[in-house]
């Protein structure tokens, strides 16, 4: 049923472990794509061109940088149904996208060592040493030179210390690095791509040890024995006036349209 795991997986899973099941266990269709999503895609895609021509020692122009960036926003969006939240339009999203990779631009670089860089590690119980029998997979979005793992957000708003320490993200990428290189990464930097009226980007440091290592390795293991026992419950939030699936999900308000059997049927859900 699962052969590998990764940190956007494990998240969805603690966010919604039904929603984990539509999109990994039944790879239902998503009848359309989030623009956050979209941007968020695009915007990776463009610094990891930037990057990796960087790397070479290649001389890139911004009007390159947003070529990718367009190409990018296109080919995620040809074909597909993007939902965009209240407010939203496609070229001012676009035109902010230009508009934070050139802030980024005119920033000093630091010393690239590599840039989406793949991993896969295995996962253990942190206190017998038990192969779990699965992977660990992902990327590293850039490593610098010095062993920081810098990691690429997009939000709405402003990121606090708190949320970054509480990010299971970048420990599991700290747990993959110590693996694979055997010595622990020197820093970890976050670069926060704030999308409002006026775009900005904000810098914040932090930091992962052996103890969060073991409390990721546990979660961990906890979401493969869910996954593996089947228990895939619906768990409403924030999230769900953005979920891909809210047509088929059990979860409905007081005014919505009742749940058919043909959607029980579709969704999994007993009868």
């Amino acid at each position: 049923m699962i052969d590998h795991l990764s940190s956007s997986q494990i998240n969805l899973y603690l966010q919604c472990a039904l929603k984990y099941k539509y999109a990994y266990i039944d790879r239902l269709p998503k009848p359309f794509r989030p623009s956050a999503l979209v941007f968020g895609g695009a915007l990776h895609s463009a610094l990891a061109w930037l990057h990796q021509e960087r790397m070479k020692g290649n001389g890139v122009s911004t009007d390159r940088l947003f070529r990718i960036f367009e190409a990018d926003w296109y080919s995620q969006t040809v074909d597909t149904d993007i939902r965009y939240k209240d407010g939203e339009e496609e070229m001012k999203l676009v035109v902010m996208g230009k508009e934070m990779l050139g802030l980024y631009f005119r920033q000093p670089a630091g010393k690239i060592k590599g840039a989406e860089v793949p991993f896969i590690v295995p996962l253990a119980n942190p206190v017998t040493g038990e192969d779990l029998g699965v992977n660990l997979e992902g990327f590293f979005d850039l490593v610098e030179v010095g062993d920081t793992i810098v990691e690429f957000k997009t939000s709405a708003q402003a990121l606090s210390p708190n949320d970054i320490r509480a990010q299971l993200q970048l420990t599991a990428y700290g747990y993959a690095f110590e693996l694979l290189y055997g010595r622990s990464p020197r820093a970890f930097k976050v670069v926060n791509f704030v999308k409002n009226k006026k775009p900005r980007i904000e810098l914040l440091d932090t930091s992962r040890g052996k103890s969060h290592y073991e409390t990721f390795l546990l979660i961990a293991e906890q979401v493969l024995r869910g996954i593996r026992s089947e228990i895939f419950f619906p768990r409403p939030g924030f999230w769900c006036k953005d979920c891909e699936y809210a047509n088929i999900c059990p979860i409905w308000t007081a005014d919505a349209a009742p749940v058919t059997a043909a959607q029980k049927e579709k969704a999994g859900i007993a009868p």
